[in-house]
């Protein structure tokens, strides 16, 4: 046998198509020329964020994903050519095949159809600061079927793409870049209420992660059973971390109250005694 005859030696013959060793190899080259391409891709891409601060890093990152899925599609059915799978044959067994699948892959389906509009609309990008389900977090990657969030407590959550459409999401990222947020505390009846305003704004005066404009303020919320009740608001460009700045805020809070006598009192009763 010579290398001729080697190489056109049927590996997998049927009425449909024929595996050769010719075929399987050029299947191999365009498949590995292909991943080369992309990697070459990626890198010019990245290179290109960190040289141009200008570019956004969501639609980039977008466009690179659109980029490498068109070039594997091409690639795939390039391959198929090459076994000698023809196309046309092959939506025919495929149309059958879904048809046959049925329910099994509908949500399969409804996550690959999500991802196609989810990197064609944009609304959602690498980066984004998202809220859903009651959890915040960051987008590390958007997939055809599935996106990563890194969650504020640096858990990655893999979250199918289809909740993002049928879902209420909340993209802070579309937001103002201040974004306002609030902390609410309760003060005991009888105290000086000019001076726990005074105090609260004091305290957000003094974090270093808190907008000066617009200025935060205090609002009198409500006359709670137990205690009169205030909300201090304030800006800040740190959304993802905000619950590490209304945590330092309530440190301080209780701090300056401690120092001012201002007390917050605990949930009480008054228990009237009627003898008959």
């Amino acid at each position: 046998m010579n290398f001729k005859d080697l190489l056109e030696y049927a590996l997998i013959r049927t009425d449909k198509f024929t595996i050769s060793v010719y075929s399987l190899l050029v299947t191999i080259i365009i498949l590995l020329a292909t991943r080369i391409l992309i990697g070459i891709i990626h890198k010019v891409f990245k290179r290109k964020i960190y040289s141009n601060p200008n570019i956004e890093i969501g639609k980039s990152h977008t466009i690179y994903q659109l980029i490498k899925y068109l070039l594997w599609i091409i690639a795939i059915l390039f391959s198929l050519e090459t076994i000698g799978i023809k196309i046309t044959f092959l939506l025919a067994g495929s149309a059958a095949l879904l048809v046959g699948l049925g329910l099994g892959l509908q949500q399969i389906f409804k996550d690959i159809v999500s991802g196609l509009f989810l990197l064609f609309e944009g609304n959602l990008k690498v980066n984004d600061i998202v809220e859903l389900d009651d959890e915040v977090g960051r987008v590390k990657e958007i997939s055809f079927r599935t996106t990563k969030i890194e969650s504020r407590d640096n858990i990655i959550l893999v979250i199918p793409n289809s909740k993002f459409i049928d879902g209420n999401v909340i993209n802070w990222s579309h937001i103002q870049k201040r974004t306002r947020f609030y902390v609410q505390v309760g003060v005991a009846y009888g105290s000086d209420v000019e001076l726990v305003e005074k105090v609260l704004l004091e305290c957000a005066a003094n974090h270093r992660d808190i907008s000066k404009s617009p200025n935060p303020f205090v609002r009198f919320y409500n006359f709670g059973d137990s205690s009169l009740d205030f909300q201090l608001f304030f800006w800040t460009e740190k959304a993802f971390e905000v619950e590490n700045i209304k945590s330092d805020l309530r440190f301080e809070i209780d701090k300056k109250f401690r120092s001012n006598k201002i007390q917050i009192p605990f949930p009480q009763r008054d228990v009237h005694i009627i003898k008959q």
